[in-house]
C-alpha cells in the first residue's frame, strides 16, 4: 500500500473509535470507484465517517438531507430565468462535488431517491434535456437508518444494487467508548484534521487498483460463488454478473491496501459480506437473514 494511505487510516481512526475493519472496507470502497451504503442506528457516527473521508482525502464534499418533502430538482439543479442575458441558466445542485453524503436516504421518497441512480452508475446527470458531467472523483456515501424506524421508504433493489458495499458500525467496545466520553468533542477534533491526499492522488491510486492480478483459479472461485447464489433456494434470485465484476473490484482494492500486486482469496472473503449482503433477498422473511446464511454457506467452499 503506498505510505499515503496509512496516515489516511490512522487519522480517520482517531475519529471512528474502534472500527478500523469498517474505515478499511469503505476506503476499499473508494479505491474501487464504488459507492457506499452505510447502515445503522441513529447516533454511531454514520455521517462523521462520511466526513472523515472527504476530509482526509482532499475532497470537496456536500451533504445532502434527505426528507420526505425532498425534490429531484434539490439534488441536480435547476435552471432559472436571467433576465439579463435573456436565456435560462442552470444552477447546480449538491450532487457536482466529489464527494455527496446522502444522509437519511430511505426517509426521502422513491422518486427523490431515483435522482441518483444516472449519477451513481454514469458518473453524470441529465436535467431538462442536458447531460453534464460529475467531477472526478464521485462518490456517493448514503446513510440509512433501520427499516422498522418510523418514516421510512426502504431502497428499491436496483438502487441498493449501485451500492459497491453496505456496512454497519455498530455500537462501540467498552476501551473506545470510554475513549470517546473522556475525550475532545469529535466535531472539533475533525475541524483539525489534515487532508492526506489530494483527488488527483486518489485517482493514481484508483487506476494502479484496476492494474492488481486476478488468476484464472480466483476468477473460477467467484463464478462458483455466483453459480451457488443462484442455484440456491433460499433467495428470491441469485447474484448478478454485475455484483460479481463488484467483488472483483472490491477484492482488489483490498488487495491494494495490503500492500500486494496480486489478489488471494482471503481478499475476495475479507469483502465478501459489504458486498453482497444487500444483494440477497430471503424467500421466507422468517427464516434466518439472507446474507448471513449466504456467507455462511459461501465460506464452505473450498479454496482455490
Amino acid at each position: 500500500m503506498p505510505s499515503a494511505l496509512e496516515p489516511v487510516i490512522r487519522q480517520a481512526s482517531q475519529i471512528i473509535l474502534g472500527k478500523e475493519h469498517q474505515i478499511r472496507l469503505a476506503l476499499a470502497c473508494l479505491l474501487a470507484r464504488g459507492h457506499l451504503l452505510i447502515e445503522d442506528l441513529p447516533g454511531v457516527g454514520k455521517t462523521t465517517l462520511a466526513h472523515v473521508l472527504a476530509t482526509t482525502l482532499g475532497l470537496d464534499y456536500q451533504r445532502i438531507q434527505f426528507t420526505s418533502d425532498l425534490l429531484p430538482a434539490d439534488i441536480l439543479g435547476v435552471s432559472i430565468f436571467d433576465r439579463g442575458n435573456g436565456d435560462f441558466q442552470f444552477h447546480p445542485g449538491p450532487i457536482f462535488a466529489q464527494l455527496i453524503l446522502a444522509d437519511e436516504i430511505n426517509r426521502t421518497t422513491p422518486k427523490s431517491q431515483s435522482a441518483l441512480l444516472e449519477a451513481m452508475e454514469e458518473r453524470q446527470v441529465t436535467s431538462e434535456g442536458h447531460t453534464r458531467k460529475l467531477p472526478e472523483p464521485f462518490f456517493v456515501i448514503a446513510t440509512q437508518n433501520p427499516s422498522e424506524q418510523i418514516g421510512t421508504f426502504p431502497l428499491p433493489e436496483s438502487q441498493l444494487d449501485r451500492f459497491l458495499m453496505r456496512i454497519e458500525l455498530g455500537y462501540p467496545d467498552a476501551a473506545a467508548e470510554r475513549e470517546l466520553l473522556a475525550g475532545r468533542d469529535r466535531r472539533a477534533l475533525l475541524a483539525e484534521l489534515p487532508a492526506g491526499l489530494t483527488p488527483a492522488e486518489l485517482v493514481s491510486y484508483q487506476q494502479q487498483v484496476e492494474t492488481l492480478h486476478v488468476s484464472p483459479a480466483l476468477l473460477d472461485y467467484v463464478q462458483e460463488l455466483l453459480a451457488l447464489s443462484r442455484q440456491s433456494d433460499r433467495f428470491v434470485a441469485g447474484l448478478s454478473p454485475r455484483a460479481g465484476l463488484g467483488l472483483l473490484r472490491a477484492a482488489r482494492a483490498w488487495a491494494f491496501l495490503e500492500q500486494r500486486e496480486h489478489v488471494l482469496p482471503e481478499d475476495i472473503q475479507a469483502v465478501l459480506p459489504a458486498v453482497i449482503g444487500h444483494r440477497l433477498r430471503a424467500r421466507d422473511t422468517l427464516a434466518e437473514n439472507g446474507s448471513a446464511a449466504m456467507l455462511s454457506a459461501f465460506m464452505q467452499q473450498p479454496i482455490p
